[in-house]
């Protein structure tokens, strides 16, 4: 679909400048920024190139270019092919399409952080700990969302997991009892990607299904977090100090390559079309720009 294609490159280059991949160019190489989970909302610097006077290159001290936080930014982008790469992009438009559908996707999120903020609550795994943040945590924030989209007492009524958000539970009650350290992976894939690509995302849902002054969508805001690049730092320098085995890192990097599939089911089950979200942000993003002429 060449419109979709289109549309699709527009689209993100107009809602994403903080997050655009950047590339640094050195006679002998080029460094372009890349995603790990998220191809969509991820947006990552491989790299921190500085040019001197005497045009030498230097790099500073960023922890992703060691360690696990190396090995899990690596591993998962290899990982994913460019089909698993559309049908990312595809499934999270599905949930823009109109609130129907972007009602399913809080509700799925809803359950997983539900099942993956117990499973840290009662953790003795030293990593999950450490990389346990009280501003990264989400389901508060999906409690919100919930609210504005069911009303306050949904949790009275029958509101219940889609199947894929109960294979994504399952995974997690299961490693949470049976191998605890793989959580940092669930940590890793999901806080992340939502922190990178939080406002993104959380803008283009506003404009595409017409949400004013944050409704139903408090997920995708992170105000404990004033700078996300010197978070992001922090986060990955204890990930590197984590006392784990070459085989438990390993693991962590396959399970993250899992959470990315578990995501991908959970997007693609969502009822709703992706060109009309596309159309619609286009439009819109038109109107704020004062370029649509039918107004």
């Amino acid at each position: 679909m060449k419109l979709s294609a289109t549309l699709l490159a527009g689209i993100l280059a107009s809602q994403s400048h903080a997050f655009a991949p950047q590339t640094i160019h050195h006679p002998s190489r080029v460094v372009v920024s890349s995603s790990s989970l998220m191809q969509l909302s991820t947006t990552t610097e491989e790299a921190v190139v500085v040019e001197t006077a005497d045009n030498d290159v230097v790099t500073n001290n960023n922890p992703r270019l060691s360690g696990l936080a190396l090995m899990l930014d690596d591993g998962t982008r290899k990982s994913h092919s460019m089909a698993e790469n559309t049908q990312f992009v595809s499934g999270f438009f599905k949930g823009l399409a109109d609130r129907d559908p972007y009602r399913s996707l809080i509700t799925s999120l809803y359950f997983v952080y539900e099942a993956m903020e117990e499973a840290m609550d009662k953790s003795l795994e030293d990593g999950v700990r450490m990389l346990d943040y009280p501003a990264l945590r989400r389901l508060d924030s999906l409690k919100k969302d919930m609210d504005f989209f069911y009303g306050e007492k949904w949790q009275d009524d029958v509101v219940v997991p889609s199947p894929a958000a109960k294979a994504y539970v399952a995974r997690i009650v299961d490693i949470a009892q049976t191998k605890p350290y793989l959580m940092i992976a669930h940590q890793y894939t999901r806080y992340l990607g939502d922190l990178f690509g939080g406002q993104m995302m959380g803008g283009m849902a506003s404009r595409s299904l017409s949400l004013q002054n944050g409704d139903g969508t408090a997920f995708y805001t992170f105000d404990d977090i004033p700078s996300t690049k010197d978070f992001i730092t922090e986060w990955y320098t204890r990930l590197n100090k984590l006392d784990l085995t070459q085989q438990q890192k390993e693991e962590i990097v396959d399970e993250a390559n899992l959470v990315f599939a578990l995501n991908i089911d959970v997007l693609q089950e969502l009822n709703g079309s992706p060109l009309k979200a596309m159309l619609t942000l286009a439009v819109n993003s038109l109107k704020e720009k004062r370029l649509w002429p039918f107004l």
